[in-house]
């Protein structure tokens, strides 16, 4: 059965889609089946690190959330498809499957309007995992703590809180760590992100991990090569070498690693 592991922030702007879309990636380089799906449907955006837009997004999460689409109908094979564009061949031989939210303005404007049933999320992510036989299905979740974060980290696998080295992050993730602690959600970790490189960062490793009693799984430095990558590309499968991308592999080996203990 394949496992569910969500990562979440409790504030925008940690990076969270792009370490999920990097992470992801190096799971599935690593020989395993991997999906991720993007539940931050009001402001959806890890489709733009795989090369879709607009023009070859056709069916989306919103589908399926309204009954429009089975969700396997929205599950795109990265692997068969943007792979074969100039520039992302390093996508080629590995099986990923990306479930967007849509970006349409009139959808997007709906959810905030209405609202969806996010008892279908657990089906749905159940049964992409049965229908694709998935490794490991990974959730890019909404900020914050909603109903859907709620959920998500409910039935997850394992859990990764995406945090900054300040003090706004530090407050809100305190608030995240508890939420899961009393959901009982097994394998927490905390991923520094954005972190400046004139930092000591195995002593910021230790600290965080002390202050939150829960393992921190990587530190990874305010980068401005991550940065002129502009969410272009997944950054670490095209640069490998690169030490940003070193500590990407060796989140993902974490990860693996938990489910062989």
């Amino acid at each position: 059965m394949g496992k569910i592991i969500s990562i979440h922030s409790f504030r925008g702007g940690t990076g969270k889609s792009n370490l999920t879309a990097n992470i992801a990636t190096n799971v599935a380089m690593m020989g395993n089946r991997v999906a991720i799906v993007d539940t931050d449907i009001q402001s959806p955006g890890i489709h733009t690190l795989f090369g879709y837009d607009e023009t070859t997004i056709d069916k989306a999460l919103n589908d399926y959330l309204w009954g429009k689409a089975p969700i396997e109908d929205c599950a795109y094979a990265v692997h068969e498809t943007v792979a074969n564009q100039p520039g992302r061949e390093y996508l080629k031989g590995h099986k990923i499957w990306l479930i967007p939210s849509s970006i349409r303005t009139g959808e997007i404007a709906r959810v905030v309007r209405e609202g969806y049933d996010v008892g279908l999320l657990n089906e749905g992510f159940h049964t992409i995992i049965d229908e694709l036989e998935l490794d490991y299905l990974f959730i890019d979740t909404h900020p914050g703590i909603n109903e859907e974060t709620l959920l998500s980290i409910a039935i997850s696998n394992g859990l990764i809180i995406i945090l900054r080295p300040d003090q706004q992050d530090f407050q809100g993730t305190a608030v995240t760590v508890d939420v899961a602690q009393r959901l009982e959600v097994p394998r927490l970790r905390l991923v520094v992100n954005m972190a400046l490189p004139r930092y000591d960062f195995a002593q910021l490793k230790a600290s965080i991990s002390q202050s939150y009693d829960v393992p921190v799984a990587g530190v990874l430095p305010l980068s401005e090569d991550v940065a002129s990558n502009a969410s272009s590309h997944i950054f670490s499968a095209l640069n490998p070498d690169h030490q940003w991308s070193e500590t990407i592999r060796e989140i993902a080996e974490e990860i693996i690693k938990d489910d062989e203990d």
